[in-house]
């Protein structure tokens, strides 16, 4: 993999974090995208540079047409064009529908969904020339079976993977796949702030018992991007310990 290049979006921390690093430990040359991290994302770089990688850090706004555009300028004059994206920056905003605002339902949306629409349509452009790509979705367990109080975040990730079977059946001829990753409820940051009667209750509906860790999903990013996944597209592939049983 030390030809390839990828952009991680939402990379200073939780799983895009482990799914930089997972790709530079493969040899790819990675893009830590970040909307305002960027003491964390500078950390990542460093990281992944002290371990023999190559690595650099670009703020942008994946929701934002031109802050796009410039990344993947920035990206192709850097490190070179990338052939690898995964969309994984998301946010939430939770409450219940009857309580929720407009602006909490477009913030997730544009956040979460438009901004894979923007992503993917910038880096066709360098996989369409290589003939070869890879393009990984971070969806959610709740895009696969839904979640009361967070009718936008389960709508923004159930968009993800028809978006991601439809551009699937789009692109497969030149040589590029397409899936998403549907991950259940992993250990970082923003499970973190949940607290711990919200983070009991839904360990115990998990069959294996415990909350999942941000490497377990890289992994499965990490075997999607390689060669060895190339007969596998439009599939949407739940990391989640049981959850959704």
């Amino acid at each position: 993999m030390t030809d390839k290049v990828a952009v991680v979006t939402g990379a200073s921390r939780g799983i895009g974090e482990a799914i930089a690093r997972n790709l530079a430990s493969s040899g790819v040359a990675v893009a830590v995208n970040y909307a305002s991290s960027a003491d964390k994302a500078e950390a990542v770089v460093a990281d992944i540079e002290r371990a023999g990688g190559s690595a650099v850090a670009v703020r942008a706004d994946v929701s934002d047409v031109d802050a796009v555009g410039a990344m993947f300028e920035t990206v192709a004059d850097t490190l070179g064009a990338p052939t690898i994206l995964v969309n994984n920056a998301g946010i939430t905003d939770d409450g219940l529908l009857l309580r929720m605002s407009g602006e909490q339902w477009d913030r997730v949306i544009e956040t979460n969904l438009r901004s894979a629409f923007i992503c993917t349509k910038a880096a066709l452009r360098s996989m369409m020339r290589a003939k070869w790509g890879r393009i990984i979705n971070i969806s959610s367990v709740s895009g696969v079976a839904g979640n009361a109080g967070q009718a936008n975040y389960a709508a923004s990730k159930a968009g993800l993977i028809g978006f991601t079977k439809s551009i699937a059946k789009e692109v497969g001829s030149r040589g590029i796949t397409v899936n998403a990753v549907a991950p259940g409820f992993i250990a970082t940051d923003m499970t973190d702030a949940l607290g711990d009667n919200v983070t009991d209750a839904a360990t115990s509906q998990i069959s294996l018992g415990r909350l999942g860790s941000p490497e377990e999903v890289a992994s499965v990013v990490g075997y999607l991007a390689s060669d060895g996944a190339s007969y596998i597209t439009g599939q949407a592939i739940v990391v989640d310990g049981g959850l959704a049983l």
